[in-house]
């Protein structure tokens, strides 16, 4: 009997924390997403800041210094680009996760409704039988 009743209580209780671990799941994997392409993005910028100052110590006269200027502004253009497309897949990212919490709290909704529908017809209803006993 015990036994049953423990199996039962697990049973609820894994059934009562599953959205919520399914949540933190998403969450997590959401933050891991974002915080790699973040990382990635800024190796990116790095790079180039480093290239840009990599150029800058090779300047020697008028004509390279008008070379490097020349590449500042493509790469400011590039860069420029960049951070666009870096704002885009952000944004993607973050419509994605969005819709899958949405998903995910309209399953559990679901399910809780589900839930108790099933246990309100697993009920009957209360008879009034105090009041009616006490007619004098």
């Amino acid at each position: 009997m015990q036994d049953n009743m423990m199996d039962a209580f697990n049973a609820q209780t894994k059934q009562m924390f599953e959205p919520m671990r399914k949540m933190n799941s998403l969450m997590l994997n959401n933050m891991e997403k974002m915080t790699h392409y973040q990382l990635e993005a800024m190796k990116r910028y790095s790079q180039m800041g480093t290239e840009r100052m990599r150029s800058a110590t090779e300047i020697e006269d008028a004509e390279s210094l008008r070379d490097f200027g020349t590449k500042q502004a493509e790469m400011m253009n590039e860069l420029s680009q960049q951070m666009q497309e870096d704002a885009r897949v952000m944004s993607e990212m973050s419509l994605q996760f969005k819709s899958e919490m949405e998903k995910m709290f309209s399953e559990a909704g679901q399910q809780m409704s589900e839930q108790a529908k099933a246990a309100t017809k697993g009920e009957q209803p209360a008879k009034a039988s105090s009041q009616s006993s006490r007619k004098s």
